[in-house]
Order: structure tokens, then C-alpha cells, then sequence
């Protein structure tokens, strides 16, 4: 299986496990691949996969007769601060990983991406929309699309993180600095829901989401604009890239517990400590995932990289 389609596999599977806490499904009843087919609207070959990775963690458990149910545990799942997972996910899945295999062009029109992925114009519609406020689509005139330019390469990865180095915890050290505490406490409200848990079944769009919304919105505090969009801009081109990568849970869970320590700093007021702490996690998450990057200033003087090679993106 590739990433990508391991990917594929645990957003459906994190919506299965969401619907079933949301609408309390009692434990025991039979889950047929064919009903759940029909709900999330996918062929049972990706359900296979999502009910397989459920019964890995517990959610559902094996019949005598065939098949899986509803684990007893699931009568306790607890009500998370994450949004819910789209229902059209598969489709904005399958669309992200064809266009970075290379099998979609840059320009096509509704029609052709409605046959493609046997969908109505008004799912569709739905999945284009949200592509475009992510920035990495746009309408042509007329009724056709252009894909907009995305990170492809580990070396425009690894420009992007040293972006990020620099950039983030300067923005917190800006003297135009205004904190919004009711702002940030949403966000934290969404890492705590991470860490209590919900890090084990997000899906990497979630993830991916509540990471970079709470990254955007302490750069936004920095009254710089131009920071403020940077990293915007970092986010949407690396989007993708991050989608196609099968996620760490034990890592994402400790990522978002560093998250809580930088918005508590953030909250009280420690400016200065935050922005050091900035730093070494965003080095730590690029470390984790490459290895080997180096210490600050070792490498000055030489034609070293000085933060390492990052070819594999991070979950920050």
C-alpha cells in the first residue's frame, strides 16, 4: 500500500470512528462493508482497509459470523474539540494524491474530474471550494481549473522548515506584538484534544489542520503582515506533501504536547522563552524526521547545511 493510500485509508477510518461516537452507536451492531460502502460513499475495498486499521485499535471487533461491530469501549468516546471530519474527504483525498502523482494535468474542467471520480457537480463543487480556500487550485475563465504550484521536491521542503526556523519565533518577538488569548485558547482547546487522544485516530488532514491553524494564528499575533502570510503560504504549498506521508502517532501526540508548554508561555506572557521554545521545536520536529540536523552555527563557514537535510516533511 502506498502512503498516500494508507492515507486514504485512515481518513476513512477516523470518519467511521467519528460517526460512530458522534450518533453513539451501541456496542455489538454489526458494521456490513456494503452499509458502511453506501454512507461515506466509497468502494468496499478502501472500507475493507479502514475496518481492518479500526480493529487494530480497538474501535470494532471481529464476528463470530463474519464481519465486525462496534466495541463496547465506544460507548465512552468522549466529545473532542477537533471539527469533525469532512464527509467528502475520500474524493479531496484521491484528488490530492493523483495530482502528486502526476496523473492529473494543470489545467481540466469540471466534467473531466466528474468522470473521473464518478461524482456530482455538486460534490464536487464542495471538494473545489475547499481546494481553492487551501490555495492550491483555482477557477479559470470559463468552467475549467488550474492547479496552483505545491511543494514536490525534499529540497523545496527543506527551504520551506528553514523558513519556518527563522521566521516563527521572530514573529512572536515583533514590537507590534498583540496577543489574542481567546484565540489562542481555542487553539489549545484543539491540541489538548490531541493529546487526551484524539492524536491516535486523526485523520492527517485534521492533523495537519490543527497544527498549522495554531502555527498561523501565534504568527498572526505578530502585527506582521507579512510574516502572517508567509507562513500561509509555506503551509499551503507543503500541504500536500504532508498528506502523502503515513503519520507517527506516538510523535504528532508529542508535538501537540509541546504545543500546550509554547501556548502557555504565549499565555503568561514569556514572550522571550516562547520564541526559544519556537525554535528548538520546530528543529526538533525537522531533526525527527530527517535526522541530523545540526546544531546552530556548526556549519557556518562551510557549504554544510546548517539545518540538516529535510526530505521527509515533519507533522509540525
Amino acid at each position: 500500500m502506498t502512503d498516500m493510500a494508507r492515507g486514504l485509508s485512515e481518513q476513512l477510518a477516523a470518519s467511521i470512528e467519528a460517526w460512530l461516537a458522534e450518533e453513539q452507536v451501541p456496542a455489538c451492531t454489526p458494521l456490513p462493508e456494503r452499509a458502511v460502502a453506501e454512507r461515506f460513499r466509497v468502494s468496499r475495498s478502501p472500507v475493507r482497509e479502514a475496518m481492518q486499521l479500526l480493529a487494530q485499535r480497538q474501535v470494532i471487533v471481529p464476528r463470530p459470523e463474519g464481519g465486525y461491530a462496534v466495541a463496547e469501549r465506544m460507548q465512552a468516546a468522549p466529545a473532542l474539540a477537533l471539527p469533525p471530519a469532512d464527509e467528502d474527504e475520500p474524493i479531496y483525498l484521491r484528488i490530492a494524491q493523483d495530482r502528486l502523482e502526476g496523473q492529473l494535468p494543470e489545467r481540466l474542467t469540471e466534467n473531466e474530474l466528474m468522470r473521473r471520480y464518478d461524482v456530482t457537480r455538486a460534490r464536487l463543487a464542495a471538494v473545489l471550494r475547499r481546494i481553492t480556500h487551501e490555495g492550491w487550485i483555482e477557477r479559470l475563465p470559463g468552467n475549467g481549473w488550474q492547479f496552483l504550484p505545491t511543494l514536490s521536491t525534499g529540497a523545496a521542503y527543506d527551504q520551506g522548515y528553514r523558513l519556518r526556523i527563522l521566521l516563527e519565533p521572530a514573529a512572536i518577538l515583533e514590537p507590534t506584538w498583540a496577543l489574542d488569548a481567546s484565540a489562542l485558547r481555542k487553539c489549545r482547546a484543539e491540541q489538548q484534544a490531541l493529546v487526551d487522544g484524539a492524536a491516535e485516530w486523526a485523520s492527517p488532514v485534521q492533523l495537519f489542520d490543527a497544527n498549522s491553524r495554531l502555527h498561523e494564528t501565534i504568527a498572526s499575533f505578530s502585527g506582521n503582515v507579512f510574516m502572517a502570510d508567509a507562513l500561509r503560504r509555506v503551509n499551503r504549498l507543503r500541504r500536500l506533501m504532508e498528506y502523502r506521508k503515513a503519520v507517527d502517532r506516538t510523535a504528532a501526540a508529542r508535538r501537540c504536547k509541546e504545543h500546550l508548554v509554547l501556548i502557555d508561555l504565549l499565555l503568561t506572557g514569556q514572550r522571550e522563552a516562547a520564541a526559544d521554545f519556537m525554535r528548538l521545536h520546530l528543529r526538533d520536529a525537522a531533526r525527527e524526521k530527517a535526522g541530523g540536523v545540526q546544531p546552530q552555527g556548526e556549519a557556518y563557514g562551510s557549504n554544510a547545511n546548517p539545518l540538516g537535510t529535510l526530505f521527509t516533511p515533519a507533522s509540525d
